[in-house]
């Protein structure tokens, strides 16, 4: 009889131990950590005003980051490989603007050469 007694105080311990640090410890955690609003107050004003600035162009970043994973979501194929193809496609069009751009600039050039041609043997 005196070991079951043991044994229900020892269970009931551990459940009280127990509940302590499962619910104690998330609560002293929220007690504790500073809130946002805190955080910002302790910058210094200049990354204060930085912050501010950044805050809009990381939403508008964000906004069309889901965007662009709500268009992938359409697709049959996994998300990943529809990004990989995006982005291929992206880099694709880039080094095709960039080539157009390199042979205006050296059209641009030619002609000048031309125009001082010109210009030089008048």
């Amino acid at each position: 009889m005196a070991g079951r007694q043991s044994k229900i105080g020892t269970w009931l311990k551990m459940l009280a131990v127990g509940g302590g640090v499962c619910i104690g410890g998330p609560a002293f955690v929220f007690w504790v950590q500073p809130s946002d609003e805190e955080l910002f107050k302790r910058y210094n004003p200049e990354l204060q005003k930085k912050s501010l600035n950044r805050k809009f162009e990381r939403q508008k970043e964000f906004d069309d980051f889901v965007c662009q994973l709500k268009e992938f979501s359409k697709s049959d194929k996994p998300i990943w490989i529809v990004q990989e193809e995006a982005a291929r496609k992206f880099k694709e069009a880039r080094l095709q603007e960039d080539a157009k751009k390199a042979e205006e600039a050296k059209a641009r050039k030619e002609a000048m050469r031309k125009e001082a041609g010109i210009i030089g043997d008048e």
